[in-house]
């Protein structure tokens, strides 16, 4: 697997709890370690990306999140070149 920095590694958090999952699925989804989710699990609810909800014992990203995403998403497509959906040089 290819270096990921924090930022991929968030959004492929936010990504894998978008329609609600719990710890171990988002720690499959994203390859991360017990200890690398609930770090990453800790910061994203400390600024309000993602919320545990208790009664269904799964954690959601929250609309704020899912701003977050499409805008990094839509960051992502100008990035690339129309011709070849290659990156801009």
């Amino acid at each position: 697997m290819k270096y990921r920095s924090r930022t991929d590694i968030a959004l492929a958090v936010l990504e894998a709890a978008a329609s609600g999952a719990t710890q171990i699925k988002i720690m499959y989804s994203a390859y991360l370690s017990y200890a690398q989710v609930k770090d990453y699990l800790s910061v994203l609810s400390a600024n309000g990306l993602i919320e545990y909800i208790a009664g269904e014992l799964v954690y959601r990203t929250t609309s704020k999140g899912m701003k977050l995403l499409e805008q990094i998403k839509h960051a992502g497509e100008i990035m690339l070149d129309p011709v070849n959906d290659q990156p801009a040089k």
